[in-house]
């Protein structure tokens, strides 16, 4: 059975809310005083959105829709999709129509598409670097407070995997609450009791034979947190195939190939959404009339 690929989407109700609320902080209770001063009513333009670097695209519909939000007038034309690669000075996209309302959305399109597509770019170097091997690069709950689900998107476009969006899609028992509960069986046994039958369990363990120990408790994933490459490569012999297995700690660009040549099947890093370098695009203006 083949699988068909599905690109990654955001919902238009999210986009639209978020593009508001930037919108209206930019532009307060005046509006874009200096357009309106120095730029007439009437005046149209087209502007270019252009990639000043190599990259991955992210964060074009955000793009579109606080220009479609600024006015209804503006035209826009995506030259490039999300997920796609980009080149130093190519064109991305085509704004034209009001220059006021260009102007006043600028900013915000581009603070998303910049951001976003930083993300995907870095997220993208991480997965090459491992695409030799069997392992998945994944992001955290790490993100930027409000941009979680936007910032998951951007990875996956970079061709990454999310791990667990919140606290209410999965249970992750760490260390914390191992201590609490009184052990790692006791955890697992406290959540198997409380989880209903499509929620999925995963530990995480800091030593090997915690790592036996857990097993032994039968849960769906189980973590490896901050081990060495030895650690990681016996801890994948003792689980043997049994459950997926997903390392994490001190995962960076330099890291990250020999901590997937172990053989585990996730790696879980906060680098690619708060470390990533914002992608350098610009815009370009035209004036028509």
């Amino acid at each position: 059975m083949s699988i068909i690929p599905h690109a990654p989407s955001l919902p238009p109700v999210m986009v639209r809310d978020a593009v508001r609320a930037a919108l209206l902080e930019d532009l307060g209770l005046a509006g874009d005083l200096t357009s309106n001063a120095t730029i007439p009513a009437s005046a149209t333009a087209r502007a270019v959105m252009n990639s000043r670097e190599e990259g991955v695209l992210a964060g074009i519909t955000i793009a579109e829709a606080a220009f479609r939000e600024s006015s209804a007038e503006l035209s826009f034309e995506a030259l490039v999709k999300d997920g796609e690669s980009l080149a130093p000075g190519q064109d991305v996209a085509i704004i034209e129509g009001p220059a006021r309302a260009i102007l006043a959305a600028e900013r915000v399109a581009l603070n998303y598409a910049c951001h976003l597509s930083g993300i995907a770019s870095y997220t993208a170097q991480f997965a090459r670097i491992i695409k030799h091997t069997t392992a998945q690069v994944c992001c955290t709950r790490k993100t930027i407070p409000g941009l979680r689900t936007f910032e998951k998107y951007a990875v996956k476009c970079g061709g990454g995997s999310n791990h667990r969006f919140g606290l209410d899609d999965a249970i992750l028992i760490k260390d914390n609450h191992i201590a609490v509960c009184g052990g790692v069986q006791q955890a697992i046994a406290q959540a198997r009791a409380f989880a209903g039958h499509l929620i999925k369990i995963e530990v995480e363990v800091d030593t090997l034979e915690q790592l036996s120990i857990a097993l032994e408790a039968g849960p769906d994933v189980v973590m490896l947190d901050n081990m060495s490459l030895e650690q990681l490569r016996e801890g994948v012999a003792i689980v043997d195939g049994r459950i997926p297995i997903e390392a994490s700690g001190n995962v960076n660009i330099d890291t990250i190939q020999g901590i997937a040549e172990t053989g585990v099947d996730m790696i879980s890093t906060s680098k690619i959404t708060m470390s990533a370098p914002t992608l350098d695009l610009g815009l370009d203006i035209r004036i028509k009339s």
